[in-house]
């Protein structure tokens, strides 16, 4: 997509993000995404790629728990430095495939899909030796992302509606690219008040991709859950939670 780079999402949705895409609760209230991480951690030292606004890591901080971010987004970091607790945060500003941090993790987790905005798979491969690079011996890394559905893609691209009100319209227009795994979106939203564009570039991965780019870091896969709840991974599984740890 010409003219997006690692810094335009977060140019792009930061006014909207926790209003869109804030906690998801279960049934009895709990946030289950925290729950299993807090569980993860073993109550060491959290390192978050792509932080965001916060969304995960501000109540993993309220739990107790050491957490130290890194976004390329400058907005998303703001954002979260000031809500409540964020000056707790230790966040590094760049590209998560190669941000240095000081010392050794007991839970490295990348959430929400966000390994597929890094567009190349050299980037994807590079954040996985980075985070291996950052993990204590008896550390994990989890990686949260949904599984490909082509099907959604007639003649590769694809509109639809993602929102239908009474003072607004929001279009979804993607283009996909099947030998470099790619989708190139723009989230459209119409209102009386004129058009916004958000868009989105992403490279997507299989999960045995992913498995294959964790043994090239020098990590393997413990396990991999059809959700936080953990659910199993089956072939009708629209997303998986995978954790890895290291291979020796």
């Amino acid at each position: 997509m010409e003219g997006y780079g690692a810094k335009t999402y977060g140019e792009r949705w930061s006014d909207v993000y926790d209003d869109l895409f804030g906690a998801r609760l279960a049934d009895d209230g709990t946030d289950l995404t925290v729950e299993r991480l807090v569980e993860l951690s073993g109550d060491g030292r959290v390192l978050e790629l792509a932080i965001g606004t916060g969304r995960v890591a501000l109540p993993l901080v309220e739990r107790g728990l050491e957490v130290h971010g890194i976004d390329a987004s400058q907005e998303m970091l703001e954002l979260l430095q000031n809500k409540p607790g964020g000056e707790a945060v230790a966040t590094s500003l760049g590209d998560i495939e190669d941000v240095d941090v000081e010392g050794e993790f007991d839970l490295i987790l990348l959430v929400f899909n966000t390994l597929f905005a890094l567009t190349t798979q050299q980037a994807q491969v590079r954040c996985f030796q980075n985070a291996a690079h950052h993990l204590g011996p008896d550390g994990v890394f989890v990686i949260e992302a949904f599984v490909p559905d082509l099907s959604r893609f007639d003649g590769g691209q694809t509109v639809r509606a993602s929102r239908v009100q009474t003072d607004r319209i929001g279009l979804e227009v993607s283009k996909h690219d099947a030998v470099s795994q790619t989708v190139e979106s723009q989230h459209v939203m119409i209102t009386e008040g004129g058009t916004r564009l958000r868009p989105v570039y992403i490279r997507y991965c299989w999960p045995s991709e992913l498995d294959l780019m964790a043994r090239l870091a020098g990590l393997r896969l413990r396990e991999r859950w059809g959700g936080w709840d953990r659910s199993p991974f089956t072939t009708t599984s629209t997303s998986h939670v995978s954790i890895y740890e290291p291979a020796t």
